[in-house]
This record gives C-alpha cells, structure tokens and sequence, in this order.
C-alpha cells in the first residue's frame, strides 16, 4: 500500500486542531515534528477536495507551509519509536509504548503502542477523558467504550478497576491494534468489537459510557447513548471545541442527561453527563 506524505508546518496553537481535522477526512497517522507534523494517507483513500476544504480554512490563520510526497513502505514501529513520547495527566497516569522504561511512581500506568491508530493520550481530547476518569469511582462497574480507537480509555477503565468492559471501534485497523493494546495492559480476556454502536449494538445498561468521537456523531447517537447508560451513571463525552459544548450539553440534556463537569485543554472540552 503506498501512503501520501504531507509534511506541514504551522503555528503550534493550531497542530491538533489540524491533525483532528485531517483525521477526519481519511488521514490516518501523524508524527508531531518542531515545525508542526507529517500526515499520512493511502493514496486510493484520499480525496483532494475534503483535503483543500480542510487547509484552506486555516491556510492563513495557522500560517501553514506544506510539502507534498509519497512513501511506499512505512516501518511504523521506527517512526514511532523516534517521535512517540510519554505523556502524563497529573501525578496519577504515565502513558508510554512498549520501548519506554516504567515509571513506577504514577500509581496507573498504561502502555500504548499506537502504529497508526489516533488516540494516544497526545490529543487533547483524549487527555481530558483519561482526567474525568480519574474523578468517577469505576471500581465493579460495567464501562462501554465507543470509538475506542488505540483502546486507551478502556485500559484506563481497567487500570480503575471495572468489573466489565465492552469497546469497539469502526475501523479495522483500529480493532487489530486495540486488542494489541489489550494485551500489553492485561486485558487479553476483552475483545475490541467492529462498528457503530448501532451496529454493535450493545446489550443491557452500563454504569460509565466514554464516547471520544466528534460532534455530528455525538449529536447523532445520544439517544442511543441514553439508553445504555443506567440511571445515576455516566455519560463522558469529548471529541469537539469548546464553542461546540453548549450544542452537545443541550441534546444530551434533551435526552435525559444532566451536566456535571468540564474540562477544556487547548481549545477542545469534554463533558461528564449524568443520566437522571
């Protein structure tokens, strides 16, 4: 499979809000760089027309310079061995791949080996729900993981000690490497599933639900959502700008949802919802 290149620079307040956006529109993996980041596609994946919608929206703003190429052969063990960084939330969680050494002074540590799947703990987005997670009690709990990408907030979930969890995720590539995932952090008895949640179409009432997907999907699927979370359990939800909560907050509150917390990191949110 031949992959396109795109490496970009921009002004650093804007890096993760372009890898979001292109990861949107089909890229599928992204080595942070000091000028900005590279972006990765397969080429009979890629459309020109979301692409240029994409880059002409922040073209002057995000002061971008972009260089195009094509690579046939990526070893991306190496790339991310040379780029991939441990991350930390608080003094609590340590986020590294497998070629990192351990920090035994975090009390949950979670090993990560990401290829090309997003949702490393890099994002802000997923940062934010690794955080509301630490402040919901998930111990004996039944947690549902939608769109669980790299399978890190289910692995967080078990670090928290939950007595069940379910995830699942649309994409393919995403599934083989979240059981990957699974496996580094204990887990080899929780299979990642394939699809949306329609389609998986999850069984009973969970007491925590995490949905780190993206606005149109959010507002899409919250009623399904409202009837897989029990009643005093948890909706987190996150995967949308800041000017995007009052939107999400409302249908959820639509649905039978109330507010309980936010957090806010580099222009993204995230929500905890309680089902009333």
């Amino acid at each position: 499979m031949q992959y396109l290149e795109f490496k970009i620079s921009c002004d650093e307040h804007y890096r993760e809000i372009l890898i979001a956006e292109l990861a949107e529109v089909g890229f599928d993996s992204f080595l942070e760089t000091d000028e900005g980041f590279d972006a990765y596609i397969p080429e009979d994946s890629f459309d020109r027309n979301n692409y240029t919608q994409v880059i002409s929206q922040y073209a002057d703003v995000a002061d971008l310079s972009i260089v195009e190429g094509k690579m046939a052969k990526v070893n991306w063990n190496e790339e991310w061995e040379k780029h991939y960084d441990p991350i930390t939330v608080g003094d609590q969680v340590y986020v590294r791949a497998s070629f990192h050494n351990p920090r035994p002074e975090f009390p949950y540590e979670i090993q990560i080996n990401p290829k090309m799947s997003f949702g490393t703990g890099h994002h802000a987005t997923t940062f934010l729900m690794l955080l509301h997670q630490l402040g919901i009690d998930h111990r004996g709990k039944r947690v549902l993981d939608i769109g669980s990408g790299t399978g890190i907030l289910a692995i967080m979930a078990h670090k928290l000690g939950a007595a069940s969890i379910e995830a699942f995720d649309i994409d393919e590539w995403c599934v083989e490497n979240g059981n990957e995932n699974f496996d580094l952090n204990g887990m080899s008895a929780v299979r990642m599933g394939k699809g949306t949640v329609r389609e998986v179409n999850p069984q009973g009432l969970f007491d925590i639900v995490l949905a780190n997907i993206n606005k149109n999907v959010l507002l899409d699927e919250m009623e399904v959502y409202s009837h897989l979370v029990k009643e005093g359990g948890f909706l987190l939800l996150s995967g949308f700008y800041e000017h995007d909560v009052e939107d999400i907050a409302e249908r959820a509150l639509a649905v039978g949802f109330v507010e309980k917390a936010i957090e806010t990191k580099d222009q993204w949110a995230a929500l905890v919802m309680e089902k009333v």
